[in-house]
């Protein structure tokens, strides 16, 4: 079809009239995100599963209106609901997905799975008691307990990062025989496990802290807002915004990105939430498939940077550098908007390349008629921004934000809630939270092996050394172990590993601490478009139909000022609102 037919048709995605992906395209989408990959049950596993995920919900819901419980009571209830609901939603089987009900193996692994935190919890008074001094029940049920978050990261996280964590542990056990620096006395098993799941540096640590406060609430916040049809306002108003200008409907996947990004901290996510419909539009228009996916792969990456929800890992780098998270938020506002202005000109570029049109004006639905019918929806997200710069603390702002956003949709009968949307929302936010919750988990084994043979500090000298001074050299070396873990490990792991290994080499270098952690979080988000594993850019192109390597390469050259950022708010800090000279290249 020629582009002048092109221009006379209305232009609209192939996508069902309610918004919902096929359930081709959702299968492939589950192939690649292994998080979106549960199951899903009939009668009543599901009337079990959905009350599970209330419970859960709710659970979250009262200690964030009435203060967190103790730190380890807390986090121990918030793994319990998680981890039974993943080996509930993960059988051991894969076949086992399609038969819509239980199978009696899972129940008994989500059972024995839920007894080491619930141990924690009825002996707690008697583990103070005897801290250090952990009995042989105290090891068996720490063993079972690690052992169970391992499979339970198998399941809804992947096969990397179980692989990461056990050559942790297997550097914990086998320490006199390292080489070197990496040498250090060993640890016994019971040393291990009393450390890693009796302590709060090991699984109940920082990562499982923040997963079972701000972060999970963020998510249901998310989960409520996508209930709302914050998505299609977004969508709307970009089309309003580019859809008129050269190859508009690429510049509208960048905007409802970007905007889209502002509440969901994942790549995978973002793709399927606006991609479905994005992409068969640029495809119409005539932009190749390839080059289609590559887009809203590149924009919607774009969404783990984009303030003021980003990736979970941002709310991990505020406890570890211990800054508020608004903090995070701000210095991560310039670079972000960079980020994107280097997809829109490359999309812009493409399209006066190709000479291809945007959709005309008359097709286009007015600025005012979307603000009158949606603007509303946008209430919630200007809220939780002005209560983060108030100063309120980033769980009472989403536990606002849910709220809010509820609120705000009653407010036309169009996008006024039900109660059983209410209650979807509930059960939308637990699942939603499991992939974190495990994730965090699993990096608080790594943290807890770090910190306690000190392989951290050693790790970082041997950087230093490694790079010989060099601070270029060592920058290179970090942002290849970044972009290589993140192609297998989920971004909060990533940032985890790097951010007790690679960032205190740059540190001892002189890097701002701020500086350091946000130049391995952005690497660790960006794997998400470097091939040859390149999640974002596969489900771009399941959705485009388009070759994924292909799409990868072509969203990391949109994506390329993401790979120049870092290096420069590392030699220029201020680019992060850090008042810091600049960094010499060979500063020790």
């Amino acid at each position: 079809m020629k582009l002048a037919d092109l221009e006379k048709k209305k232009l609209q995605p192939d996508v069902p009239a309610d918004g919902e992906m096929s359930e081709e395209l959702q299968k492939k989408l589950k192939e690649l995100d292994k998080e979106s990959n549960t199951a899903e049950y009939t009668g009543i596993c599901a009337k079990i599963i959905a009350a599970i995920c209330i419970c859960f919900s709710l659970f979250q819901i009262y200690t964030g209106f009435f203060g967190a419980l103790d730190a380890m009571i807390q986090r121990c209830v918030h793994l319990s609901f998680g981890i039974c609901l993943v080996y509930l939603l993960c059988p051991t089987k894969k076949s086992w997905i399609k038969k819509g009900h239980f199978h009696p193996l899972d129940v008994a692994l989500a059972v024995i799975a839920m007894i080491p935190p619930i141990y924690i919890l009825v002996n707690y008074q008697q583990l103070i008691l005897r801290a250090g001094t952990a009995t042989p029940t105290d090891t068996a049920i720490g063993i079972l307990g690690i052992v169970m978050i391992i499979e339970a990261a198998r399941r809804i996280v992947g096969l990397p990062i179980v692989i990461v964590v056990c050559c942790f542990l297997a550097y914990g056990f086998f320490g006199p025989y390292m080489p070197g620096p990496l040498a250090h006395r060993g640890l016994t098993l019971k040393q291990m496990v009393g450390h890693l799941f009796f302590t709060t540096e090991g699984v109940f640590g920082i990562p499982m802290g923040v997963s079972s406060t701000f972060i999970f609430l963020f998510i249901l916040f998310g989960a409520y807002l996508e209930k709302t049809g914050l998505g299609k306002f977004f969508i709307d108003i970009a089309n309003a915004i580019a859809g008129w200008a050269s190859g508009g409907p690429a510049k509208v996947a960048v905007i409802s990105s970007a905007l889209q990004g502002t509440i969901s901290g994942s790549s995978v996510a973002n793709v399927v939430g606006s991609g479905s419909f994005t992409i068969p539009m640029m495809k119409k228009l005539g932009y190749h498939k390839n080059f289609a996916g590559a887009v809203e792969a590149a924009a919607s990456t774009g969404g783990q940077l984009m303030p003021p929800i980003m990736g979970a890992a941002a709310f991990l780098m505020a406890e570890f550098v211990g800054i508020p998270y608004m903090d995070v938020v701000k210095a991560a506002i310039v670079p972000a908007v960079l980020y994107f202005i280097g997809v829109f000109l490359g999309v812009h570029f493409e399209a006066k390349k190709n000479d291809l049109k945007g959709t005309p004006k008359s097709e286009l639905p007015p600025w005012g008629k979307i603000l009158k019918e949606e603007g509303h929806l946008a209430i919630p997200l200007i809220a939780i921004i002005g209560l983060l710069a108030s100063g309120y603390t980033p769980m009472k702002a989403a536990l606002a934000g849910i709220f809010i956003s509820i609120a705000s949709a009653m407010l036309r009968a169009n996008t006024r809630m039900s109660f059983a949307d209410i209650i979807d929302g509930l059960v939308k936010g637990a699942r939603g939270a499991l992939g974190v919750l495990i994730a965090c988990a699993s990096a608080g084994m790594i943290i807890g092996i770090v910190t306690k043979t000190g392989v951290g500090l050693k790790l970082a000298s041997t950087l230093v050394d490694v790079a010989a001074g060099n601070f270029m050299l060592l920058l290179f070396c970090t942002m290849l172990t970044s972009l290589i873990l993140g192609m297998g490990v989920p971004t909060t792991a990533n940032y985890v590993i790097t951010s007790t290994i690679a960032a205190p080499a740059l540190i001892q270098l002189g890097v701002p601490v701020l500086a350091a952690h946000m130049f391995v979080f952005y690497f660790g988000i960006i794997a998400d478009i470097t091939p040859p594993v390149a999640l974002a850019a596969f489900a771009g192109s399941a959705i485009s139909g388009g070759d994924p390597l292909k799409t990868g390469v072509n969203a990391s050259k949109l994506g390329i000022a993401a790979f120049i950022i870092p290096y420069v708010f590392v030699l220029s800090p201020e680019l992060l609102g850090i008042n810091a000279t600049l960094i010499g290249l060979t500063e020790t």
